[in-house]
């Protein structure tokens, strides 16, 4: 079997890592505060996440979507502005987003190398690897999955297709995305029925006119068929209701299919490139429990408001010891308590993405019990939240999360 080499590639190995707790966080309340969360969003290098998580998981994830930087060696910015035109990039308020820029080859193919051969440690024996990735580096992960895998574990070479604007004059525009899909062992779960379609009018139409139709082979028509390799969705950016302004997001109908085909409810599921956190929240819906990690706090945040905002089930946010958060900012106000509420003065809505409170905070462990954030498209950031009952003189936290990622905590007792 042919073997991609490079210079610097050595035998991929597990490196020290080390994950803490940051916070509980019940999606408006719900379980607060008894229910424990099973899934998990972490923030750090997956290399030393998936590391520290192979003692607990190793051969018990039955779907892992990978979808790592493509190797276009450019750097995508965040939107972080509301209610922007957009056909006008030039007035978009913008911030740090996800970078994917590499010295050369040999440097990406080092990082990408050892963290597939950990994917492969974490699947379980009928788990299935999707890989998603595009003309930049496919053929060279494909020779990787081949060496990790083995050739005969190939299932699929999904073709994701789109279309949208580009400029591109001196080649045909280029318009897919690549899903290498890749499964442990031999026997792997494929739900075909989860995934069926509808059959095209004209092929529904044929068979009925003609009993020469498929020579002779009629299919069920009602029951519908399975999708081909290649799979149309729009882009993120033409669906106004899915949009985070997180860069490279993903639509939730992609990462829904791959999802019915190739897990049940119940089943575990992890993304550890998982950017503004598409399968966290659609694992979350269909009944799978999930773990999501980045290196990049803008896509832990992202995705931490995209799930409060779904009211999925509670969840854990961690992160790996030797990853970077942002830096605290000091508070010069107090909230305002109110019977069952808690407010925000005005001067503390000024540039505020996010916010949210431990009503019963105990100097360790934030539970977060309520949530607001920005609307996605226009309007205010809720001023007040529900606040849980609890005696009086026990203290409170709140978190507070600016458009640049600074937080702020401020303390409070209930009256």
């Amino acid at each position: 079997m042919p073997l991609l080499t490079w210079d610097s590639k050595t035998t991929p190995a597990p490196v020290a890592g080390s994950l803490e707790v940051d916070s509980l966080v019940y999606p408006q309340g719900m379980g607060y505060p008894k229910m424990l969360p099973l899934d998990r969003l972490i923030l750090g290098d997956n290399l030393a996440v998936m590391s520290a998580l192979l003692p607990e998981y190793e051969g018990r994830i039955q779907l892992i979507y990978a979808d790592p930087p493509f190797f276009t060696n450019r750097h995508y910015p965040a939107r972080v502005g509301r209610g922007e035109d957009s056909r006008q990039p030039q007035g978009w308020q913008l911030a740090e987003g996800y970078p994917d820029a590499w010295p050369d080859l040999d440097t990406y193919l080092d990082m990408l190398y050892p963290r597939l051969a950990l994917m492969h440690r974490l699947l379980a024996p009928e788990g299935t690897l999707y890989l998603h990735l595009d003309w930049h580096a496919n053929a060279y992960a494909r020779l990787l999955l081949d060496e990790i895998f083995g050739p005969e574990r190939m299932l699929n070479e999904v073709v994701w297709v789109y279309h949208g604007p580009s400029p591109i004059r001196s080649a045909f525009n280029r318009k897919h995305d690549t899903l290498l899909v890749y499964t442990k062992g031999e026997k792997y779960q494929f739900n075909a029925d989860a995934v069926r379609q509808p059959y095209n009018p004209v092929t529904i139409k044929t068979f009925a006119s003609s009993p020469k139709a498929g020579f002779g082979k009629v299919p069920n028509l009602e029951r519908g068929k399975v999708p081909e390799d290649w799979w149309y969705f729009p882009v993120v950016a033409r669906l106004h209701t899915e949009r985070t302004g997180y860069p490279t997001q993903k639509p939730a109908a992609l990462l829904e299919r791959i999802l019915l085909a190739s897990s049940s409810r119940g089943d575990l599921v992890a993304d550890f490139f998982s950017g503004s956190g598409t399968l966290a929240e659609v694992a979350a819906r269909l009944g799978r429990h999930y773990l999501a990690s980045d290196v990049s706090y803008r896509a832990i945040h992202t995705a931490r408001v995209r799930l409060t905002a779904a009211k999925v089930p509670p969840f854990r946010v961690e992160k790996e010891a030797r990853s970077l958060t942002p830096p605290a900012l000091p508070a010069d106000w107090t909230a305002e308590l109110t019977p069952g509420a808690i407010r925000l003065p005005d001067g503390a809505l000024a540039g505020l993405d996010y916010w949210e409170c431990d009503p019963a905070w105990d100097g360790r462990l934030f539970r977060s019990a309520a949530q607001a954030s920005r609307p996605t498209r226009s309007g205010a950031i809720p001023a007040a939240l529900p606040l849980f009952p609890a005696q009086p003189g026990q203290e409170g936290l709140l978190r507070l999360v600016n458009i640049h990622g600074a937080i702020s905590q401020i303390p409070f007792r209930h009256l």
